[in-house]
């Protein structure tokens, strides 16, 4: 046995033993060297010659704009991912149409806003109609983005809405003064520490960020207001005090256009384009490849991809407080 080897086995052991009885599995795999976006044709209408297409995108988990992965995994950015495949549906001219499919509580303040405004300026740049279709969810955050396409389905089971903006914080003050320990912060001025969860929420840290939720929220209601102009404003206010709708109390509150199936999103979506048949596409690429200025924000270099998976405990990778469109039984 080669030495390479010999370090190789000793790495898997060390690793099985940190990792105990649980069920975390090993992949190995080859990792191609181009890793941009390919296509995939999953279903076509009957006929020869069709040229035309829909690309359907999926948007599900938690809307965040980091790479979603572990030690030695590897993962996407949401946002990355979601920007890259409207560009490459963006270039492609058989593409006539694009269907979402979503199935996510939503995510934070920031990264709903840039996919829907990528959204925004796909459609104006391309003229090309967008369907999105809720599957199991589509709330929040989610629902922010459905708001920026041409109509929106429901799946009959699925639920919708959840309008509105939170922050959840939380205080070690109380549990701290039990240990005999004591925060102390050198500070530039009197909030340089807002939010601080080595401290009771202050009235006027509660002020503030009162203030920067409610700003929130009515560019979410501005957002609404926009891409369902059925909906009346003070209708509007009533219905966005943050609880989830079902398929048919949103169509009858004119959150959704239609009760559906994904595949009449796509029929739908044909009929937007002005064509009678089609291929529906997908895309999909190896892991780890990073395509534009999203797919940075907060990750190391990966230029191997991944070997072999460890999964961290969700409280491990917490990133503490956050502005948020979500609806939270949901988190991930």
């Amino acid at each position: 046995m080669t030495k390479g080897n010999v370090c190789f086995m000793t790495l898997l052991i060390s690793l099985v033993v940190l990792t105990g009885c649980s069920p975390t599995a090993f992949r190995i795999e080859l990792i191609p060297t181009d890793k941009r976006l390919e296509e995939t044709e999953i279903e076509r209408d009957k006929g020869n010659f069709i040229r035309d297409k829909i690309a359907v995108i999926d948007v599900d988990g938690l809307l965040i704009n980091k790479r979603r992965g572990g030690i030695m995994r590897d993962g996407e950015n949401p946002v990355s991912l979601f920007v890259e495949k409207l560009d490459k549906a963006a270039s492609d001219r058989r593409v006539k149409a694009v269907v979402l499919r979503l199935n996510s509580p939503g995510g934070t303040v920031a990264a709903s806003d840039i996919m829907y405004h990528s959204l925004r300026e796909f459609k104006r740049k391309t003229g090309k109609p967008v369907v999105a279709c809720i599957l199991g969810v589509g709330c929040s955050g989610a629902y922010y983005l459905a708001c920026g396409s041409d109509g929106i389905l429901a799946q009959p089971g699925g639920v919708t809405g959840s309008i509105g903006t939170i922050m959840q914080t939380y205080s070690f003050a109380g549990t701290m003064e039990k240990i005999g320990v004591k925060a102390v912060a050198i500070k530039s001025g009197d909030l340089k520490d807002l939010g601080s969860p080595l401290h009771d929420l202050r009235t006027e840290e509660r002020q503030v960020l009162e203030g920067i939720i409610n700003h929130f929220f009515e560019q979410f209601l501005t957002v609404v207001q926009k891409g369902r102009k059925k909906i009346g404003e003070q209708k509007l206010r009533e219905l966005a005090d943050g609880r989830v709708y079902t398929a048919e109390t949103a169509l009858q509150e004119k959150l959704i256009d239609r009760i559906g199936y994904p595949a009449d999103g796509i029929e739908w979506a044909k009929k937007l384009a002005g064509i009678k048949k089609a291929r529906v596409v997908m895309y999909h690429r190896p892991l780890g490849y990073r395509a534009n200025v999203y797919g940075s924000a907060t990750s190391v270099d990966d230029a191997v991809g991944a070997l072999i998976n460890v999964e961290l405990p969700d409280w491990l990778s917490s990133n503490g407080a956050q502005f948020l469109y979500l609806w939270q039984p949901l988190v991930e």
